[in-house]
């Protein structure tokens, strides 16, 4: 299962494609509220999460997924998201953020001497990375991406994980996606 943290702030691009894409590969996917679960997005969006925080059970996630947009800052600051994303990243457990989600990870010195990327201007907050520059960024069980404009290809990175690069590739083919 791929876990979804939400926010106030969230960037809804960054949340709703990536989700949109793994639920069209047949993933199950759900989303959980650090605080109340009617979250309003970056730009007015609201989206109710399926479940608290609280509930959110490691031992059936495949992939954590934190995106971006102001929101990184109330998931960064909740001591239960900080105790769940240690624990992920301690269980081997996949991690995905983007934009400046990577820097929640970046503080917490989870990606010291990985490759990642993270929203320009974010990089000061990525502790010892080796910071690419790239769209999305993969290293061990960390998949970084670097914004709004690359959650489609963050959205096909997580499909390539969890189930196959042929099935990124099909999504893409059948959702008209062409890489620039």
């Amino acid at each position: 299962m791929v876990s979804v943290i939400l926010a106030e702030g969230f960037e809804e691009i960054e949340a709703i494609t990536p989700i949109d894409i793994l639920r069209r590969a047949g993933a199950e996917v759900r989303t959980f509220a650090v605080a109340d679960k009617l979250v309003t997005g970056a730009h007015g969006i609201q989206v109710r999460a399926e479940r608290a925080l609280e509930e959110l059970d490691l031992d059936e996630t495949e992939i954590l997924l934190i995106p971006g947009g102001g929101g990184y800052v109330n998931i960064d600051e909740s001591m239960l998201a900080d105790r769940l994303i240690r624990d992920a990243a301690e269980r081997g457990i996949c991690i995905a953020a983007i934009c400046a989600a990577p820097t929640i990870l970046g503080k917490r010195g989870l990606l010291d001497g990985r490759r990642a990327t993270c929203f320009p201007g974010m990089e000061e907050d990525m502790g010892e990375a080796e910071l690419t520059g790239a769209q999305v960024e993969q290293d061990g069980n960390f998949i970084t991406a670097k914004g709004a404009g690359a959650a489609a290809d963050f959205g096909f990175a997580l499909v390539a994980r969890l189930c196959s690069e042929s099935e990124a590739q099909r999504l893409r083919a059948v959702m008209q996606y062409v890489q620039r």
